[in-house]
């Protein structure tokens, strides 16, 4: 770490008190100067910190960037090694790239910005700045290619249950990987895996997740104005809640992946699904066909019903047809 990042360590933990410089520099183990300079560069990077004469420095209480020392302030778990940038292309190719040179699990990276954010079957993932929480996490896990699609829906429980503890939310889940509030798609993950092809195991995943916090600039794009919403659409996003809302998933994903061959998502999956019941049309690559959704099968298919016989979806997505 550093002295810039110890800095807003230090202020995050004293949030909207004044903290010498002084005191700052000796739990730094630098200069006041060394200080003085890190809190110009992090004014310069967006946070509203304040000076007062010999009272020293406050990070204000209503600053709503996100930072690692945010979240690492609210994490509960501490394997999690929390990055966060500006600005990046996406989140999930910053991952494959760290994974590729052996950075550890649970290394993840953050942005308050991508400009060219993945989604799911090569789509883009609209995220624009400050608006959001865009972030991917590296995994190592020890699993059979087949059950790589227990990362995805775990991640959306932890999501889901995480946005009901922070936000107060009620986040429902559509298969497989869209977490809904208000029928309006608020987030979405992508998981994208490395394969050991000597054992079939995987050699890594990459879990990306990307959450709609609160309205963007303008409004979101025309073709998505009818599908995508977010979790303070009227604005006045509460300061810091991105920053909680990160460490609160982290939290509830860990407790959940760490016991990933037992399932312990299982149940809350199904009851967070929003599709049991519906009629729907299936859609798997050029191929689209209308069934009625059963529920979720102990692997996590959807199971669909198509002129009587019973079919478990692995992949592809499906899309709710209008009652006529």
């Amino acid at each position: 770490m550093n002295t810039k990042e110890a800095l807003l360590f230090v202020l995050e933990e004293q949030r909207g008190m004044y903290v010498s410089g002084e005191e700052l520099a000796k739990r730094l183990g630098v200069s006041r100067t060394a200080v003085w300079k890190a809190v110009n560069s992090l004014r310069e990077d967006g946070f509203d910190i304040m000076s007062a004469g010999s009272r020293g420095y406050r990070l204000s209480a209503e600053s709503d960037l996100l930072s690692s020392a945010a979240v690492q302030q609210a994490l509960k778990t501490r394997v999690f090694d929390v990055r966060v940038v500006p600005e990046t292309g996406s989140t999930n190719v910053d991952v494959k790239a760290l994974a590729e040179r052996g950075a550890p699990e649970f290394t993840v990276v953050a942005s308050e910005l991508q400009t060219k954010g993945k989604g799911r079957l090569g789509r883009s993932f609209y995220s624009p700045q400050r608006t959001g929480i865009y972030f991917s996490v590296l995994l190592r896990p020890k699993l059979p290619v087949t059950d790589a699609l227990f990362i995805t829906t775990s991640a959306a429980v932890a999501t889901a249950s995480a946005i009901e503890e922070v936000c107060g939310r009620q986040a429902g889940i559509k298969w497989v990987n869209d977490i809904y509030w208000q029928d309006r798609k608020v987030c979405g993950i992508l998981t994208e895996a490395s394969l050991d092809l000597e054992n079939g195991s995987l050699d890594y995943a990459v879990l990306g997740i990307g959450i709609n916090v609160s309205p963007p600039e303008g409004g979101f794009p025309e073709e998505l104005k009818t599908i995508a919403g977010c979790l303070y659409p009227e604005g006045g996003c509460p300061a810091g809640t991105r920053s909680r809302l990160l460490a609160s998933l982290l939290d509830k994903f860990y407790e959940l992946y760490i016991h990933l061959p037992e399932k312990r998502f299982l149940d809350e999956y199904r009851r967070r699904s929003i599709l049991k019941g519906l009629n729907v049309n299936v859609i798997q690559g050029d191929r689209t066909y209308p069934a009625s959704v059963v529920g979720i099968d102990d692997q996590c298919h959807l199971l669909v019903s198509r002129d009587g016989q019973l079919i478990a979806l692995d992949s592809g997505e499906v899309s709710v047809r209008p009652i006529k």
